[in-house]
Order: C-alpha cells, then structure tokens, then sequence
C-alpha cells in the first residue's frame, strides 16, 4: 500500500498542475463562447485538432523510450541528451519548412486571409516539443512540484493575455483610457488569433523557466541508444497519432461531412460541450504521468501484477464517481458556456464522460506492453482505434452530426479496453478483479440513470446520488480487505 500512496501522492502534485491549470483554462470556455460565435470558436477548435497530430509526428514516442531507457541503461544523461538532440533537430527543420508554406498551409485550413495563425503556431508547436524531455527528465527524478510549477506558470500567463487580450483591451479602447498605447499592441480584428498569440508567449516563457534542466544536459549523442530509442518509440508514435484521430479527427470530420453552411457552427458546440467532459480527461492525465513512471520501476518487482491490478480498480471506483457527479450536476456545470447556442449539444457529455471513463481503464490495461517492450501492441491496438473512429463517424455523423462522434469515440475507447485486455490474456496476463470493476462501473450508471428519471434540476438529490456512491464503494472496500484477511 505504501506504494500506492506514493503513486497517489505522485499524481495528485502532478494533477495540481494539470487538473488545477485545466480547470483554469475551463474558465476560459465562458469567456470564448461569450466573444465568438460557434463559427468562429469552430475555427480555432480546428486548427488546434491539426496542432495536435503535428504535436504526435514531432515528438515520435520519444518522451515514453525516455523513460524506458533511462530507467534500463540507468543513465539518465545519455537518454536525455541523445533524445533532446534529435528533437531539436526535427523541430528545427519542421519550423524553417512550415514557416515557407504558411500560406498554403492557411489556405489548406481555411483561414487563408490570416497566415499568421500558421506562423504562430508553427513556434507554439516547436517551444512545446522543446519542453517535453526536460519534462519528463523531472518526472523520471520525481521532481513533482518543479514540474507543477512551471506547468502552473505557463497556464497562468496564458490565462492571463487572453484576460488582457479579450477583457482589459476592449474596455480600455471603449472608456477612452490609453487609446494610443492599446491601439499598438491590439487589433479587434485579429480576434481568435490573441489566443494564439497568448499561447505562444506562454510556450516561450515555459521554454526559458526549463532552460536550468536544458543548460544542465550533457548534449551528447549516442548513435546506438538513439537506434534503440527509435525503433521503442515508432509503434508509440503510430499509437499517438491513432489516439489523435480518436481525440481530435471527429472535428475535421465534422467540418467534412456536414452541409458547408452548418458545419463550422456544429464543430464549434460539439468542442465546447466536449470541453465539460474536462473533470474526467484531467484525472485521467494526472494519473498518467504519475502512472507511466510508477508502472515501469514496479516492472522487476514481485508483486508488481497484484499492483497493477489494485491501481485499476481503485480508478474505475474514482473515475465512476467523477461521471456521475458530473452528470446530476450538469445543470449547474453547464453555465460555464455563457451562449445558450452551445447548450444544444449538452447530450454528449454522458457519452464523453464514459468514453473517457474507458480511455482511462485503456491506459490501466496498456501497461503489459509497455513493461515487456511490445509497444507494437500499443500501435495495433491504437490503429484499430482509430479505424473504428473513422467508420463511426462516417456512417453515424450524416444522420446524428456531433451526437453520432461522441458515440463514435466511446465505441472505440471501449473496443480498445476490449482488445487490449483480450491480448493482455495471452502475453502479459494480470488477474483484475472484474467483479469489482464492474460493479463500480454499473452502480455509475445506474445512479445516472435514476437522477434521469428525477431529474428536476435538485441539488439535494443529485448530492444524495453522489453520497450513495461514495458509501457503496465505501463498503465494498471494507468487504475486500476483510476478505483478504479470513484465512483461506
């Protein structure tokens, strides 16, 4: 047990930083659905889906062979070292060629009247992939609050432009105040662009507070540790961009495959409500990067099955609860996006919360191929993903537009559990209690469906629901540990 507090306690410094930071930047929903209209909220929900494949293909499973190769030659330097310098590389190469085609590129994306949009996040991407071995070189020495804080500064300077940008601005022009020193540094029409401009000033000020980890490097490059890194990381790098196309391609299918009129404005509402879905994906990825780290050191370890085992169950108990809670207080939760326009599409959240409720026990269940170096499972398993994400969308977004993407991505996210756990039986095989797991799971969703029967928008009933979980999974606990303790 005392291991899994030390893993507890790993995430939640690490969810200080994301969960608190992602709350933050949840704050900025009411503030972008305020200002822009679904249209043009579609807009920059489009270019940041294209931001993030980019993000996948430039960073190629090197931050996950980091650590693997870190731990394995234990020599944290050369690992460091020989990963950042190919990245380096790439990324300059990536930034010189993308800076030439910027307007081609805007023209490819729709926005060919704003280069700039490209050129700007061209640097965003680049200041990102720079950051992420110094990163993961604090996970790998534990340096949890380091990394916390610098992940907080980075949101809070973000926040804090687009505060300035889209708030203090327009009021100083309106009252008169300052008119010429605010006429130079801001445009009404650049509109969307000030988030970007905000991201990319934060990206370069995270970039400059990592640079002791960067300056500390010892920059050498090592051949044969580079080979092995790469082929580690090209299955992950196929797996991440499989896990984009679950994550992000419903967007620019959307944009694709609805009437040309419509589209952007129903791209625009499903991102904003997928947005709600935050609470569940924000636990998720505090888990993960303390997960990731934790499930590698137990590796060599004897009980490291019976481990793996535990921190599965004990997520689907707390995941459960977060979907649920999320749910009966939707009426309450939904304020967050100012327009009503966007309320339309509030039917998805259910459905996104338990697909990522399934993404989650995904990443549990990954863990046998990553420890006994199949990460080619990881890819198989991702592309089949991401197949699955592609058909659903295309049969289901014509007739259901956004409502049809959500079932698409908990369609697959469960199929992937499904399969992972299907091969996990024969190459790595860990005895999860499924009972339990999916008792947690069905008492979720019964509790759901029982506040969807009284839903009268009630606190105290939705409270009551929430105490109901919390006491059944309470007392299951309690059972389990007796249990273990009776002599067989």
């Amino acid at each position: 047990m005392s291991l899994l507090h030390k893993l507890a306690g790993q995430t939640a410094i690490y969810g200080l930083s994301s969960i608190f930071g992602r709350l933050l930047n949840f704050l900025l929903v009411p503030l972008y659905t305020g200002i822009f209209a679904p249209e043009e909220y579609g807009i920059f929900s489009e270019l940041m889906a294209v931001v993030a494949f980019v993000m996948v293909v430039l960073t190629y499973g090197f931050e996950t062979a980091f650590f693997r190769y870190a731990n394995k030659e234990d020599d944290v330097d050369k690992a460091m070292g020989t990963g950042f310098i190919s990245l380096m590389c790439t990324s300059l190469l990536f930034l010189i060629i993308a800076s030439f085609f910027s307007q081609s590129i805007a023209n490819l994306l729709h926005v060919s009247s704003q280069p700039k949009f490209i050129q700007w996040l061209v640097y965003i991407i680049v200041f990102d992939v720079l950051s992420t071995l110094p990163f993961a070189k604090l996970r790998v020495e534990q340096r949890a609050w380091r990394f916390a804080s610098i992940r907080l500064i980075n949101i809070a300077v973000n926040i804090g432009l687009n505060l300035f940008f889209f708030l203090l601005c327009p009021y100083l022009l309106k009252e008169g105040i300052a008119v010429n020193s605010i006429d130079s540094i801001y445009n009404p029409s650049l509109g969307i662009g000030y988030i970007f401009i905000s991201n990319l000033i934060a990206s370069a000020v995270m970039l400059v507070l990592l640079s002791p980890e960067v300056f500390k490097m010892k920059l050498s490059f090592n051949f044969e540790l580079w080979k092995k890194m790469s082929r580690y990381g090209f299955p992950l790098l196929i797996g991440g961009l499989a896990y984009v196309t679950n994550e992000m391609a419903d967007r620019l299918l959307l944009e694709y495959l609805l009437p040309p009129e419509t589209a952007t404005a129903q791209v625009g509402i499903y991102s904003a409500c997928y947005k709600i879905s935050i609470f569940m994906t924000l636990f998720i990825q505090a888990f993960r990067y303390g997960a990731e780290p934790f499930f590698f050191a137990q590796a060599e370890k004897k009980d490291a099955k019976l481990q793996y085992a535990k921190v599965m169950r004990y997520f689907v108990a707390f995941t459960g609860f977060v979907f649920l809670s999320i749910n009966v207080f939707i009426d309450l939760i939904k304020h967050f996006i100012q327009n009503e326009a966007y309320h339309v599409g509030l039917e998805v959240v259910p459905i996104l919360l338990l697909a990522n409720l399934f993404l989650g026990m995904y990443y549990n269940l990954s863990v046998w191929y990553k420890v006994s170096e199949k990460t080619r499972f990881g890819a198989y398993i991702s592309v089949f993903g991401a197949l699955i994400t592609i058909l659903f969308n295309i049969i289901l977004i014509p007739t259901m537009s956004y409502v049809g993407s959500a079932w698409a991505t908990l369609i697959c996210y469960a199929s992937m559990c499904l399969l992972s756990f299907i091969l996990s039986r024969r190459h790595y095989p860990i005895s999860y209690n499924w009972k339990y797991i999916s008792t947690y799971l069905i008492s979720a969703l019964f509790l759901f469906y029982i506040w969807q029967l009284w839903h009268d928008d009630c606190f105290i009933v939705s409270s009551l629901l929430c105490f109901v979980y919390i006491f059944g999974i309470v007392m299951l606990e309690k059972r389990k540990k007796i249990s273990t303790l009776i002599p067989k």
